[in-house]
């Protein structure tokens, strides 16, 4: 079994590289958090054989790394993951800080002020209490359910509990009910966060592919008959970060398939109330399989700082998830839960606020990318980003020159399990037109430098490290 530090590398992606061109990589890596801090990398040996090396390369390659700070070394012992031990330099010019589009969230809705000010006599009301609820307020649940009546799966608020965002919500369900050493189906690419949660949890990954045509429905089909895994996790509506839509039909198909092969399906709907112009709202993955697990959050439809996701299940689980719980949280804020009801009693305003930001954000993506010859920006009905194709495997050294104009931009592989889709390249479409169109200006420099020559190794700034 080959170590991780490879699989994230791609190893066929670094056939023939220098020393130099596989410490940028691993730089990449580290930069882009797909290294951990006092991570344990193979041995200058046992890295040679993998990459089929001479032995002096890979001894020049965490020479320079060390030198720059990006790993420890002991003699005769371990090599770790780093990060310099150095004052951040002064940017240069008008010190604009950076643009980070590793973040694909909007600011807030416009009612959020008016609707914590309607929520204050309700938490005056329960200023007597701990100030948390392990399953959530009565009236949140009722709200969270009747939204899932509304659109086509008949819910009722003992199916629900509120959590502290959709990722919490991940978390809760895979200390509840995972399994280390099993299978877990995901997407590739997918959302990097819900990866790294299952990695914790001990599962072993199984991809399938999506691109912003969709999915390969044979192969998901498939993989759960011949893998068998315990939990599948997908993004049906908006996939992150392609934008796909899953269609009725094969959601019908997929929850037969994994009742048929044990899999329990763990539906992220964070993306669902994303639609520009979509045209459709197919029926939630729920309406097909009463096994499967659905998870939602207010992040995305009202504000990043609304820490409010909920989780949709039958009673069993729902019961075994409030029993899990207190092991690790008490509960969710009685504060944001009181804001939440008064914000879904008003979903028509809040859909109409994502979809003129996200149109406005997506027509400056659009315009930024005009003249950026070899990219290629399929279309993007809804969603947090575009999943643009850059014409040849550059993504990762793309990242790296923005980061020396001030843009964290990660790179395709930061989606996936396996340092893959180097082609690609996702960009937020969520940030105002304004500060877009500066971060596509900064974008058109950073690859300008690489299809034409990249700036000295030295230029990278390490402020930039995220």
């Amino acid at each position: 079994m080959g170590s991780r530090l490879v699989d994230q590398l791609g190893a066929q992606h670094v056939a023939g590289a220098t020393a130099a061109a596989l410490a940028e990589r691993i730089r990449a890596l580290i930069l882009d958090g797909r290294l951990t801090i006092g991570e344990r990398l193979p041995s200058e040996r046992a890295l040679a054989l993998e990459l089929r090396r001479s032995r002096s390369t890979t001894t020049r390659v965490y020479g320079l790394l060390e030198t720059d700070g990006f790993v420890t070394r002991l003699h005769g012992g371990s090599t770790r993951v780093a990060l310099p031990n150095v004052a951040p330099s002064a940017r240069s010019g008008d010190d604009e800080s950076a643009i980070d589009l590793s973040i694909a969230s909007m600011d807030s809705t416009p009612g959020l002020y008016d609707a914590t000010v309607r929520s204050l006599p309700r938490l005056a009301a329960m200023r007597g209490t701990s100030g948390y609820s392990l399953q959530g307020l009565p009236e949140l649940r009722d709200a969270v359910a009747q939204r899932f009546t509304r659109r086509g799966v008949d819910t009722d608020a003992d199916e629900i509990i509120i959590t502290s965002g959709a990722l919490n919500a991940v978390n809760l369900i895979l200390a509840a009910m995972g399994r280390r050493g099993e299978r877990a189906l995901v997407e590739q690419p997918t959302f990097p966060h819900a990866l790294e949660a299952l990695h914790r949890h001990g599962y072993r990954l199984v991809p399938t592919p999506v691109d912003a045509d969709g999915w390969d429905h044979r192969h998901f089909t498939d993989t759960l008959l011949r893998s068998r895994p315990h939990v599948a996790y997908l993004i049906p509506d908006f996939h992150n970060p392609t934008g796909a839509t899953l269609p009725e039909p094969e959601r019908a198909r997929i929850a037969t398939t994994a009742r048929s092969s044990g899999t329990r399906l763990i539906v992220d709907e964070t993306t669902t109330e994303l639609d520009i112009d979509r045209g459709s709202s197919p029926l939630p993955m729920a309406a097909f399989s009463p096994e499967v697990i659905t998870v939602g959050s207010m992040s995305k439809i009202a504000w990043g700082g609304m820490r409010v996701g909920w989780i949709r299940a039958d009673r069993a689980v729902i019961t075994r998830l409030l029993a899990t719980r207190p092991s690790f949280e008490l509960g969710t804020a009685l504060l944001e839960q009181c804001i939440a009801v008064e914000l879904l009693s008003d979903m028509s305003s809040l859909t109409d606020h994502v979809r003129t930001r996200l149109r406005a954000g997506r027509a400056a993506v659009a315009e930024g990318l005009i003249g950026l010859e070899g990219i290629t920006m399929p279309p993007t009905p809804g969603g947090l980003s575009a999943w643009v194709d850059l014409g040849a495997p550059i993504s990762t050294s793309l990242s790296l020159a923005a980061r020396s104009h001030g843009l964290v931009l990660p790179p395709g592989p930061r989606f996936t399990t396996g340092g893959v889709l180097e082609r690609r390249l996702r960009i937020p479409i969520t940030l105002p037109p304004e500060r877009m169109a500066e971060a596509m200006n900064r974008l058109r420099l950073a690859w300008d430098e690489v299809r034409h020559g990249s700036p000295q190794r030295g230029e990278l700034r390490h402020e930039a490290v995220v």
